[in-house]
């Protein structure tokens, strides 16, 4: 599969691809046996949408991104409403350890750079653990100073990773491969946000049930009533989706 061969559609002027896990897969898989070098992959939900219309700076480094997962629900059911595309939702998380899966099995060898140091290490044992045979080529913590990060593109590049998780967080770790991908020899690389948290079991995932009929979102404010804040722009993206399907 080729990203030529993946339908780009736009939500509310912010770009995501019409793709399954199963065809995300099959980019990730393609990518690295093609040895395609620096492809990147991120997630679009709603709270992204409505951020990065108005951040043309953030917005740059998604429309260079080679592959954008349609990771919240309320994007998945847009994408229908709008452009009658009926897939399914793909959550980064799950993406990340389905990759870490086909890494295992095809031995693949993968880089994990962010959170904090036993977070990560964490994160590694559990994978490893979960995936017999994943070859983790390296690892590093997201605390890396700006006059060290010479030294992490060197040690992803000797590593010989063909896979790299960036743990940062968003905004930070968007701008962190906008900057230095190019400098890299990783075939394809995943903005993972707080992934490595909910692996080493700090941050619990919703219940399947929550999973699968879209609710996650409502599970984390149940769970986190703080989110609220972050939430408030769910119904604004909702009445801006309606707003374009029905204004013609």
């Amino acid at each position: 599969m080729s990203i030529q061969s993946i339908e780009r559609v736009n939500v509310l002027n912010i770009p995501v691809d019409t793709v399954t896990m199963t065809d995300a897969l099959n980019y990730v898989q393609y990518s690295v046996e093609e040895n395609q070098l620096q492809r990147y992959v991120l997630a679009i939900n709603p709270e992204k949408v409505m951020t990065l219309r108005n951040n043309e700076q953030l917005l740059s480094a998604f429309r260079k991104a080679s592959l954008l997962i349609p990771d919240g629900i309320g994007v998945v059911m847009a994408m229908k409403l709008l452009f009658q595309k009926n897939i399914e939702r793909v959550a980064g998380a799950d993406l990340m350890q389905n990759i870490c899966a086909l890494a295992a099995k095809k031995g693949y060898g993968i880089f994990i750079y962010g959170s904090k140091e036993e977070v990560n290490r964490t994160a590694a044992v559990k994978l490893m653990e979960r995936y017999p045979g994943i070859r983790i080529m390296g690892r590093s913590h997201g605390y890396v100073s700006e006059n060290d990060m010479t030294n992490l593109e060197r040690e992803i590049n000797e590593s010989g990773a063909d896979i790299l998780f960036v743990a940062l967080g968003s905004p930070m770790q968007e701008n962190w491969i906008k900057t230095h991908l190019p400098k890299l020899n990783v075939k394809i690389c995943q903005g993972i946000g707080g992934t490595l948290d909910t692996i080493a079991g700090n941050v619990k995932r919703a219940p399947v049930v929550f999973q699968k009929v879209g609710l996650e979102w409502f599970y984390r404010l149940l769970t986190d009533p703080r989110r609220i804040r972050r939430q408030m722009v769910l119904p604004k993206f909702a009445l801006e989706v309606m707003r374009e399907k029905y204004s013609g």
